[in-house]
């Protein structure tokens, strides 16, 4: 878990918003290079606190999917915490990272998800320190923040958490699809009148974005 900053942002959204799934999608369709480099996504956190778990419910989410062709590390089964997260940060520089973790905000800033192209710096929150991960992070801001994070996160409700995390799933899914289907749709069409969400490769994914 972090505490979120001020910092090169690239998006906020409030995980109930209606399109939001799909706008997180285009940001990070714009940031992640897709196709150039090797591409993993790292979910931090653990289900021992409820506020901590958006990391590896979205995790698990994207793990579900069955046909989700990029590494995931950190999931409800296998989390990516404090003990092992040294070891996963030190990987080939060529492996472009997104970095996904819970963080505490300001109380209007509840149930947003904020994307930034700069890494996490888990266990800040917390007084722990840990080594900086990912190339671009997703953090879910899951309660306000307060002298006592840790009772904050473990008292925090875990339908919140899991709610952001089937959108921020959602939108990863959406991002990774759009990239793969962008090369077969033919030019001059992109300002066609047809909705380009009813294209999208999984079915499951069409339904709205409140869930």
């Amino acid at each position: 878990m972090i505490r979120i900053g001020t910092s090169s942002e690239q998006g906020r959204f409030h995980y109930a918003e209606a399109g939001a799934a799909w706008r997180i999608a285009s940001v990070l369709l714009s940031h992640i290079p897709f196709g150039k480099r090797p591409v993993r996504f790292v979910c931090i956190g653990t289900d021992r606190s409820t506020g901590d778990a958006y990391g590896p419910l979205t995790g698990t989410s994207l793990a579900e999917l069955g046909d989700f062709r990029h590494p995931i590390l950190g999931t409800l089964g296998r989390p990516v915490h404090a003990l092992n997260l040294q070891r996963i940060a030190e990987t080939d520089e060529d492996v472009f990272t997104v970095a996904i973790d819970a963080c505490l905000g300001k109380s209007e800033h509840i149930g947003q998800i904020v994307i930034e192209d700069r890494p996490l710096f888990p266990g800040r929150a917390v007084g722990k320190t840990l080594p900086p991960i990912g190339d671009l992070s997703i953090k879910g801001v899951v309660n306000a923040a307060a002298p006592n994070s840790q009772e904050v996160l473990q008292n925090t409700r875990l339908h919140l958490p899991f709610m952001m995390s089937r959108v921020t799933a959602r939108a990863i899914s959406l991002a990774c699809c759009r990239h793969e289907t962008k090369p077969v749709q033919e030019p001059g069409h992109e300002g066609n009148d047809e909705d380009p969400r009813d294209k999208i490769c999984h079915p499951d994914l069409r339904q709205p974005d409140q869930v």
